[in-house]
């Protein structure tokens, strides 16, 4: 099976450095422009499904991608990380390293949990194991779950921090699963 991951196009509050977590916000006219190039890069690819996030910028992204080619399927499991109380706050209140650290699990502000996160994306990815062998999926989501996706796909040891990298707004990965 072949996983292409991709996060979603550029939003206002992507921009101004402030958290959307679940909130429902579209992406803006770069958003819409980087997944129009982004479409380019991936016109020869073929995917059997996509998978998104129910979120309006995934959805949109995923509509701009692959329009009705392919049957397009919304999933919770994809969603974003609930912020709690940091959602529609400016980045700057948010400390990744302690949220994104394994071990502390932290969950204060009502962050939702980085184990949780990793949970969710794990069932995820074993139902589509279980569900696919040769197939080629497209996967829409948002910065943490693709982060989580990463980290299992690559076998990434579960312990300390999982900080590796930023991943941009419409970033894609595509990996090879067995």
């Amino acid at each position: 099976m072949k996983i292409t991951l991709v996060r979603h196009g550029l939003t206002d509050d992507n921009e101004k450095g402030i958290m959307q977590g679940r909130r429902n916000v579209l992406m803006n006219d770069t958003g819409r422009r980087q997944c129009q190039m982004l479409r380019l890069r991936l016109e020869k690819e073929h995917f059997d499904y996509c998978y998104m996030s129910p979120l309006t910028r995934t959805v949109e992204t995923a509509m701009i991608l692959i329009g009705d080619k392919v049957e397009m399927i919304p999933d919770q499991r994809l969603l974003e990380r609930d912020m709690g109380e940091l959602d529609g706050k400016p980045r700057e209140m948010y400390n990744a390293y302690k949220y994104w650290d394994y071990d502390l699990n932290k969950d204060d502000r009502g962050v939702e949990p980085v184990q949780s996160v990793i949970k969710r994306c794990e069932e995820f990815l074993n139902y589509l194991k279980e569900k696919y062998t040769d197939e080629s999926i497209l996967i829409v989501t948002h910065q943490a779950p693709y982060r989580a996706l990463r980290l299992l796909i690559k076998g990434k040891e579960l312990k300390g921090n999982l900080i590796d990298s930023m991943i941009n707004n419409c970033s894609y990965e595509t990996f090879e699963i067995k």
